[in-house]
Parts: structure tokens; sequence; C-alpha cells
């Protein structure tokens, strides 16, 4: 139930004239991989012209954080003159939706995949809690991605198992929500979860792909237990994630795109970018049989419920 379709200028890698709906309200992006990501600054300007206004963007302290870290700055000053230009260009922006466009907020997540828990040592745990307590470019909102990714098992399993319960306690100590990934892995996630208890503030479980049944046991842990759909949500054979949204309230929904991962349909296979966050969304409504704004309005205000500036979290 998309309010119309917006043409998007061609995205970077595809070559294509990418199409989105409008959605009737802003909503955000609550797991990308900016430093991942060609263009960061393109890619802001882009999920800025579709309507995606809040962008956490994750940083793996063993994956050269500082790339995140200095060069947000600039990303977020590149895509303001983008959007400058553009508003310029086409006479004050009435193509865009707005004259007024301005480029997205940025959060910061901070972590060790558990791929790389291997690295997961004393030195960086404190690392972590140093880079969690700074000051930088964006707010730090929240400890990720973390957890258990028995699927390609880049880390072994106790190492991981190791690394999640650790990140875990000092989400915990810092009062900071926690995104986690789990991959083969989810029943052993909901153990570690129920057995070092789901931190306050919140906890993400980014890019569900499990059915009803599972959605409930995550549920069922904490009410501060939010389930995060991305691209995957749109794909013709996953029609068990359509079937958990049934059971998931949209007070406890979020949307994502993991970008560049897992675009979604119908431009699956290309670079995923923030902006294509309302194709999930248009999904989702369509799913359960809502209106594009409702979804992407309750997601935002869930995501900023959950990802609050530590100034501002209660």
């Amino acid at each position: 139930m998309a309010e119309g379709r917006e043409r998007i200028p061609t995205f970077p890698g595809s070559g294509k004239t990418v199409v989105l709906p409008r959605l009737g309200a802003p909503t955000a992006d609550t797991h990308a991989h900016l430093d991942m990501i060609a263009d960061p600054a393109g890619a802001l300007a882009r999920a800025a012209r579709a309507g995606v206004t809040l962008v956490c963007t994750i940083v793996d302290l063993t994956e050269e954080p500082e790339f995140t870290f200095n060069g947000l700055a600039g990303w977020l000053a590149r895509a303001a003159e983008v959007l400058d230009a553009d508003c310029v260009a086409l006479g004050g922006g009435e193509d865009l939706g707005s004259p007024g466009l301005v480029v997205p907020e940025v959060r910061l997540i901070l972590g060790v995949h558990p791929h790389n828990a291997s690295a997961y040592d004393d030195a960086m745990h404190d690392a972590l809690r140093c880079a969690a307590l700074e000051a930088h470019t964006a707010p730090v909102a929240g400890l990720g991605e973390l957890g258990l990714d028995f699927h390609y098992d880049h880390s072994p399993r106790d190492v991981q198992r190791d690394a999640f319960r650790r990140q875990l306690a000092l989400a915990h100590e810092l009062g900071l929500p926690v995104t986690v990934h789990l991959r083969a892995a989810h029943d052993e996630g909901l153990a570690i979860l129920a057995e070092c208890g789901v931190p306050k503030a919140g906890c993400i479980i980014h890019c569900f792909t499990e059915g009803p049944d599972m959605a409930e046991r995550f549920l069922a842990l904490s009410d501060s237990v939010v389930i995060s759909v991305a691209g995957p949500v749109t794909f013709a054979k996953a029609q068990q994630i359509r079937d958990a949204l049934q059971v998931i309230p949209l007070d406890r929904l979020l949307l994502e795109t993991d970008s560049p991962f897992l675009a979604p349909a119908p431009y699956r296979g290309e670079p995923n970018e923030p902006a294509f966050t309302v194709l999930n969304a248009a999904r989702v409504a369509e799913t359960l049989g809502l209106e594009t704004a409702t979804i992407a309005s309750r997601c935002m205000d869930n995501a900023r419920r959950v990802f609050a500036s530590r100034e501002t979290r209660p």
C-alpha cells in the first residue's frame, strides 16, 4: 500500500535506475555497514531521498574501525553537498519529495562479529569498553553485531560463545542494547541470552530469517527483545519470515538492510544500500495489510527508542 513510487538516480554498481516506493513517513535502517559500501556519502544522500532518516552502522573493532571513526564526518559533509546540489538542479527538490532534505542521522553500533571472535581477548574487551565510552562524530547507540555463526565457523565455537557472553556482560555494564547475529545457532543463542540475561536497554535479533515459533521464543525472553527484518523478507521462498511477522507486535519490530549485503527483491544480487530499507518496509506492510506509512513510522519510533543516545536513555 505505497503512497506512490519515486525514481532514484542510478545506483553505483548496478548501472540501473532504481525505483523505490514512497512510504508516506520517514523510517530507519537499523543495521548497515557503511564502511563496506563503495560510496558511503552517496549512499547516505540516496537514503535521505528515499525517506530513510536514521541509519545505524556497524563498526567491528577488528576490521579497521578508524575507517568509520575518521571518515564519518567527511561522508556526512559530502552527502549534504550532494543533497544541496540536487535541490538546486531540480528547482527546489519537488521530485525528491522535499526542498529541505537533510542527511540521515547516523548512530554507531560497536562490537566484534562472531567471525572475528578469535581476536576477542582481554585487550579487545577493554578497547571495546573504551570505544563505547568515547565521543565520536556520531553517538554510540549499542554493541554489536555479536553472537554466534555456526554456519561458517570462522572462529571456534567455544571462542564464539565466550566473546558473545563477554560482550553481553559489557552491554549490561554500560547500559547499551545489543545487536545479535545468529546463524545456524538460534537455539544456543537463545540459551546464552537466557543464561546471561537480556540487556534492559534492548536486544535486537538482527536479520531474522526464522519462522513464527522461533520469533515467539525470542520475544518471550524479555520485553526488551525486538526483531529486525532485512531483505530476505522480500524473497519469494522466505515465507517463514512473513509468517513470523504475524506474531511480532508492531512495537517490537525493526527494519534494516544489512547493506551492502542482502539486497531485497527486485534488486536481489545487486549492492544493497540503506535506501533499500523502503522496499523491506513495503513488503512488511503488504504482508500485514497495513499502510506503508504505519510500518515506516512505527519502526522509526522503535528504532529511536532502542537506539537512544546515552544522554537521552532513561
